[in-house]
């Protein structure tokens, strides 16, 4: 009997010692006190509120899903393609006076951005390449095309629309925000708007995954020694 009654004594310690030294679980909240009364304050994270209109069918919806995240990703690199282009034609019209120069230049350029981003635009699935075409035409005003051809010649353009007619796209296609690209568009108005974070986590109930790109400036610079 004793036995009994030190071995119950014994698991009763354990449990309130084990009370005792637990951790609280839970978060803060902020309060204040009134006449007496405390009142607790939490807060609430804002949710995008969709306005009424026509349904989507169940295909639509995923279309419309699979944008919204390829959207996420892609858009930061076009924002920094527009950074780095301006930073580009800076520097061919204050520092080149030479055919000579701006072909090195324009060389170093490549191969800076190739160390960048090659394995990030290798990782892209065709549909997120096209949409980062698009939202450069966007934010640059040039299609993939032009862009080839303003800073490489016209071969090189050439060369690669064929490359991209074989895989059933246009490099000459434009960025159309009435038409084709408008909900496109109807994002990068959410995302100016600063409502991005609240928008994703909407649609997808979790919060987007950020694009970390180290750096929005080249270290490239033109060679005026030969």
């Amino acid at each position: 009997m004793k036995r009994t009654l030190l071995i119950t004594g014994l698991l009763l310690l354990g449990i309130v010692a084990g009370a005792q030294t637990r951790k609280p679980r839970g978060e803060l909240m902020y309060y204040e006190v009134h006449d007496g009364d405390t009142m607790f304050f939490d807060t609430i994270e804002p949710t995008w509120c969709f306005p009424k209109g026509k349904r989507m069918k169940k295909g639509d919806w995923r279309t419309y899903y699979k944008l919204v995240y390829n959207f996420n990703k892609i858009y930061p690199y076009a924002l920094v393609g527009k950074k780095m282009m301006a930073q580009v034609d800076s520097t061919l019209a204050a520092d080149v006076t030479k055919r000579s120069e701006r072909a090195r230049y324009i060389n170093n350029v490549e191969k800076e951005l190739l160390k960048l981003f090659e394995k990030d635009i290798r990782s892209m699935t065709v549909t997120q390449g096209v949409l980062l075409l698009r939202l450069v035409d966007r934010e640059c005003g040039l299609s993939g095309y032009e862009i080839i051809r303003t800073y490489e010649g016209g071969f090189a353009a050439g060369f690669w629309q064929l490359v991209a007619k074989i895989f059933s796209q246009d490099l000459r296609t434009r960025y159309d925000p009435d038409g084709k690209d408008i909900k496109t568009e109807e994002l990068i108005k959410i995302w100016e708007s600063g409502q991005w974070d609240a928008f994703y986590f909407s649609v997808f109930m979790e919060p987007p995954r950020k694009t970390v790109i180290k750096t929005e400036r080249l270290d490239s610079k033109v060679d005026n020694k030969r």
